[in-house]
């Protein structure tokens, strides 16, 4: 790998790629469609690449355009997508007992942008043991709302739909509405909520939590004092994003007709916090994206943008990431050198890749909005809202996705690759030590910023 130039970052770009290529082919096979269906090529690229990047955007309604198979390919995509190509490799090694060696724990740690590889195998373990229970808790509460409805086929839907929420892929089989149907339905909109933030909140911060549990029953510890300094930025963030954009939400939609003006105050709060959860790279919803005012909408893009977050099943750039260059502006602003953080002072490098991360997806989310301008046209916050979610993979949509053309479609299908992959790879480069590093280092001299 080394003499012809591959480490692990080319790898993991590799991987997405080869998924997403051989879903585009199994759902461009006549038995994935639905009876009476074509779909070109161009769509089952896209379908397959909102499903791996967990985005949720899609081109053609998925519960009347795919067949069986096709559903269950797009599943399994999601379900790839959410916890990772590599993982998934890894589990597969684990349950075939086949010994990882060296390289296969290297491709993890990168994939999970982990400073460490020890505790690895336990971690994957872990990791994959705890999605499967989450989403089969999560199916079997939904059965209890869509069996009754549907009948058999509720369990398909209940499964199907307990999987996309986990893996914040926003998917579903109930129509062309998402879950506005199901919009002050307490068992769908609990369980929905709830797996949305299980599965952004992120792994690291899944098993800090059962080890101070354990520590408390032990020793009596305080709860949150004895979190990491990274579950604690991630909690902390994701809580005030949360209850932050509901707040915002309501008081900006609360007397709008196209959306809460008619509703109680009660139905009112489940739809803010529900679209505040959303935002955060799942893509369900329960408003319509394209009744939001102004307002709201901007708040959106703003909440999509950051997303969950890491080493969870999450886009966009990261609670942690938004924490630490908020701390980093106020740490400038007050003139002091480092970053401190709940009694703790973060290394230079964080800040480095917090940068890193931020201005990539910037850069990914401008260049793609500018190509869907040049050949989309249209409204430009509709086009900047599809953007950020695809970038983000988010999957909400002002109601532009069915209508983009081709040269539209292969635009997001880039977006939200590199959404995906982008910031990922990226910090996993930060990681690898390069050789060759210049020991000799050029003179400073001082610049005017600002």
């Amino acid at each position: 790998m080394k003499r012809k130039g591959i480490n692990t970052t080319h790898i993991i770009l590799a991987s997405f790629l080869a998924v997403i290529l051989l879903g585009s082919l199994l759902l461009y096979l006549p038995v994935s469609a639905a009876e009476g269906v074509r779909v070109s090529y161009t769509d089952a690229l896209f379908t397959a690449t909102t499903s791996t990047c967990v985005t949720g955007l899609v081109t053609l309604p998925t519960f009347s355009t795919w067949s069986p198979f096709g559903q269950a390919v797009i599943l399994v995509l999601i379900q790839v997508g959410g916890l990772g190509v590599i993982t998934v490799m890894a589990g597969l090694m684990l349950l075939l007992n086949r010994r990882m060696g060296l390289g296969d724990r290297l491709l993890l740690q990168d994939s999970f942008n982990l400073n460490s590889m020890s505790g690895l195998v336990r971690f994957v373990k872990r990791v994959v043991k705890g999605t499967f229970i989450i989403e089969g808790v999560g199916a079997l509460l939904y059965m209890t709302v869509f069996v009754p409805q549907f009948g058999a086929r509720g369990v398909w839907i209940s499964v199907f739909t307990a999987v996309s929420a986990f893996c914040n892929a926003g998917i579903d089989l109930l129509g062309t509405n998402s879950l506005a149907d199901y919009a002050f339905n307490p068992v769908v909109n609990t369980v929905t909520v709830l797996l949305i933030v299980l599965g952004g909140l992120g792994y690291i911060v899944w098993w800090d939590v059962v080890r101070v549990v354990k520590l408390r029953r032990r020793q009596g510890r305080k709860m949150f004092g004895s979190l990491t300094l990274h579950s604690k930025i991630a909690i902390v963030a994701t809580l005030a994003l949360i209850i932050g954009g509901a707040v915002l939400v309501f008081a900006f939609e609360k007397d709008n007709p196209a959306t809460m003006a008619n509703c109680t105050v009660w139905q009112k709060i489940q739809l803010s916090l529900f679209q505040s959860v959303t935002t955060r790279t799942a893509g369900f919803f329960t408003v319509a994206q394209e009744n939001l005012r102004v307002p709201t909408a901007t708040l959106c893009l703003v909440l999509m943008f950051i997303g969950g977050s890491p080493v969870g099943t999450a886009g966009g750039v990261k609670t942690v990431t938004f924490a630490v260059l908020i701390m980093t502006a106020v740490a400038s602003l007050r003139g002091k050198d480092g970053i401190e953080l709940f009694g703790r002072r973060l290394k230079p490098q964080a800040v480095n890749k917090a940068v890193a991360v931020t201005c990539m997806s910037f850069f990914i989310m401008l260049a793609s909005t500018v190509a869907l301008s040049a050949v989309c046209g249209g409204d430009a916050l509709d086009i900047l809202y599809e953007t950020v979610s695809a970038t983000a993979t988010v999957g909400l949509t002002r109601g532009i996705t069915p209508l983009l053309n081709t040269a539209g479609k292969l635009i997001i299908t880039v977006t939200m690759y590199l959404g995906r992959v982008g910031p990922i790879s990226l910090a996993s480069a930060f990681v690898l030590k390069r050789e060759g590093e210049q020991l000799i280092q050029n003179p400073t001299e001082e610049i005017s910023v600002g």
